[in-house]
């Protein structure tokens, strides 16, 4: 977990001189440090346990498995942990399993390196790593759950869930509403609490399976 005021960060790839770039871009940081890599599901579960990183950057392809597989497994020990899905597949089915499994959304490949840093940021502070045209078009696609969670959303709450499920950040948030940005985090953090979730995404995702906000 965080240490000092860094952003603690694990990071997940089975090709070495890939995951060496990553680590050297984050290194450079001084509010971020790299607490171990791992080159498989198997070794990403035993880091995460060991470490409890702020943040697993998760490749999905490894020779074991997937990376929604260690995600799966990381969210259930570790749920205030953050995993961004690196990925070469824009497949919807892929990022709508990674959204499933509790990811803050994902990063592509090519544009890893120069985006790294500013998604482990994102991460850390629970934001959505995820544009809104591609969130509109998973949400509806999500399995339905009946968890009976956010019963007691009110009808603010929901209307600041639904326009974080339109991609809208705080400040257009408050804009919208015309209420001030505080306000609006207040309604984030009421919202991700009784969702029982631990980022923005896991809570639109969650309301999204729980019929609490709905799609034409």
């Amino acid at each position: 977990m965080r240490g000092e005021g860094k952003i603690t960060v694990l990071v997940t790839d089975d090709h070495a001189m890939f995951a060496q770039g990553v680590v050297r871009s984050l290194q450079e940081e001084d509010d971020i440090v790299v607490v171990g890599t791992a080159g498989s599901v198997e070794e990403s579960v035993a880091a995460a346990r060991m470490h409890a990183p702020d943040v697993v950057l998760m490749d999905y392809e490894l020779p074991d498995g997937t990376g929604v597989d260690a995600a799966e497994r990381i969210k259930v020990e570790l749920p205030e942990t953050k995993v961004v899905m690196v990925t070469s597949y824009t497949d919807e089915g892929v990022l709508v399993r990674a959204i499933e499994a509790g990811c803050s959304g994902y990063v592509t490949k090519h544009k890893v390196i120069e985006e790294v840093v500013s998604a482990v940021r994102a991460a850390a502070a629970g934001e959505a790593l995820i544009s809104p045209a591609m969130l509109a078009r998973l949400l509806p696609k999500l399995r339905p759950t009946k968890r009976g969670v956010g019963a007691d959303l009110t009808s603010r709450e929901i209307e600041v869930l639904s326009l974080l499920a339109e991609g809208l950040a705080n400040q257009a948030i408050a804009d919208k509403l015309v209420i001030s940005v505080h306000t609006v985090r207040h309604h984030v953090q009421n919202i991700i609490t009784k969702l029982q979730a631990h980022s923005k995404l896991e809570a639109v995702a969650t309301a999204a399976r729980e019929g609490i906000i709905r799609y034409p």
